[in-house]
């Protein structure tokens, strides 16, 4: 049950008020009631695969209690450690692997068999993937190298450590959270906060506009597009990729501020996947702004166990090769998803070499890197938005033979995505270029202005109708 829908804003104020209604000396009943709903949520969509949620859980706790060191000793030899980490992150591992990327390895492998006049087929799997499988599995996954590399020590309860995988504000989409930040917060009895509880619903009101008015509407444009991209002038399909590079940033950003904002009215402070991303000066920075957990997730767990950049420099320039390569993968069971992650792994290695990744810039030279970056980035998105790599190099290729101005397919529709990005853009304008604030839109009865403003744009132009979120199917 996504966050957009108008059944779970039915259902939220009764998990709200019977959270807050237990104790704070109950607070085991209090995690008790939270895995409940999380998985009564996650069962709504599809029963069967609460199980893969569960059997993840379990995995990667006893693996847990088999890596974990008590004092300054572990509970089995080094040497028997090491093949416990790798079997348990496999066996949590494994159902990702089969789900995700069964067919895609099956069809790849016939192909070039067909290459070669062999001929061999193995019928693929016509199921679903469990919504926010990556994601789960990712944090779990964390949680037992965390224990593993002793930066965590493992979680003794059973009811805690379930409560910290399946929380259902991230579990769909993220943020992806490490066990020290989030198994904290679970084991200490909240006590409602005020503050807290209004912060939480500004999130709530921001991501709701960002995904219902933003994300949603430019998606009517981006999907007639590039359905039939062929029909429209190279101006329109332009157009479309940049509206793509907004629509997802819309719908994922969206998101994240929604799962924070629930998360925060119940006591829970998760990390903030976004920090206006399209202010990036290069693709480095642009990682560091652009869904952190994951950008974290990768770094402790992939680009740091490489070597990082404490070796030499051809080596670093694989590991980030190899970093972005299982991003691109992480993303989806399709080439397109593997071009678009190398695309930035490329970047990065280019910007490193000639010592753009950590140079700063004022003025017009940081405005022509944004703007360099954003172009990168949306024609990177490109690859990741088409179905496959030959519809997405067609779509660049006649974007930039025919340029032409692009066509309104609807006036009002259009005048709805002016007034969305023009929102958005001066929202994160000030906040990136004035981040102390202006006095004047600082005024209490100016920021009610701008809260009844959003609120009714979101009722006029968004629905509740539990259109999907981008990222929820990875």
């Amino acid at each position: 049950m996504t966050f957009n829908s108008f059944i779970f804003w039915l259902v939220f104020p009764f998990i709200f008020g019977f959270y807050w209604l237990i104790p704070t000396k109950y607070n085991l009943w209090r995690k008790v009631f939270l895995i409940l709903t999380s998985y009564l949520l996650y069962l709504n969509w599809k029963p069967a695969f609460a199980l893969v949620l569960l059997g993840i859980t379990m995995v990667t706790f006893f693996g847990g209690q088999v890596l974990r060191v008590d004092g300054e000793a572990a509970t089995v030899n080094e040497k028997k450690r090491k093949g416990y980490i790798w079997f348990f992150a496999l066996m949590s591992l494994l159902p990702l692997l089969v789900f995700k990327y069964f067919n895609f390895v099956n069809e790849s492998i016939w192909r070039l068999l067909t290459i070669v006049g062999l001929r061999y087929e193995l019928h693929g799997l016509n199921w679903a993937i469990p919504v926010g499988i990556s994601f789960f599995t990712f944090q779990a996954v964390g949680y037992l190298f965390d224990v593993y590399f002793q930066r965590t020590k493992a979680e003794k309860s059973i009811v805690d450590y379930t409560l910290f995988v399946c929380f259902f504000p991230q579990i769909f989409s993220g943020p992806i959270s490490k066990a020290d930040e989030l198994l904290p917060q679970i084991k200490k009895g909240h006590r409602f906060d005020y503050q807290q509880g209004v912060q939480g619903l500004k999130y709530l009101l921001w991501g709701m506009f960002l995904k219902l008015v933003l994300a949603d509407r430019l998606g009517l444009y981006v999907d007639k597009v590039v359905a039939d991209y062929g029909m429209y002038n190279g101006g329109t399909c332009m157009l479309s990729a940049v509206f793509y590079s907004l629509q997802i940033y819309g719908d994922f950003a969206g998101y994240s501020l929604m799962a924070v904002g629930v998360a925060k009215t119940l006591g829970f402070d998760l990390i903030n996947n976004f920090n206006r991303p399209y202010f990036s000066v290069s693709i480095t920075d642009f990682w560091r702004r652009w869904h952190i957990s994951l950008s974290r997730w990768l770094k402790d767990y992939v680009y740091i166990p490489l070597g990082g950049s404490r070796c030499s420099k051809r080596r670093n320039y694989w590991n980030i090769f190899v970093t972005f390569l299982v991003s691109g993968i992480w993303h989806g069971a399709n080439w397109t998803f593997i071009v678009w992650g190398l695309i930035h792994g490329f970047a990065q290695i280019i910007e490193k070499a000639l010592g753009l990744n950590n140079k700063k810039s004022t003025g017009f030279v940081r405005l022509l890197r944004i703007v360099t970056t954003f172009v990168l980035v949306t024609l990177a998105w490109v690859f990741f938005r088409m179905p496959t790599l030959d519809d997405a190099i067609q779509l660049i290729g006649h974007g930039i033979k025919d340029i032409s101005v692009p066509e309104v397919l609807s006036v009002t529709n259009f005048a709805i995505y002016l007034v969305a990005i023009a929102l958005v853009a001066f929202k994160e304008t000030r906040e990136e270029f004035f981040p102390n604030g202006l006095r004047f839109l600082d005024q209490q009865y100016v920021r009610w202005i701008e809260y009844v403003v959003i609120f009714c744009l979101i009722l006029l132009c968004g629905a509740l109708d539990s259109g999907s979120f981008i990222y929820g199917s990875f």
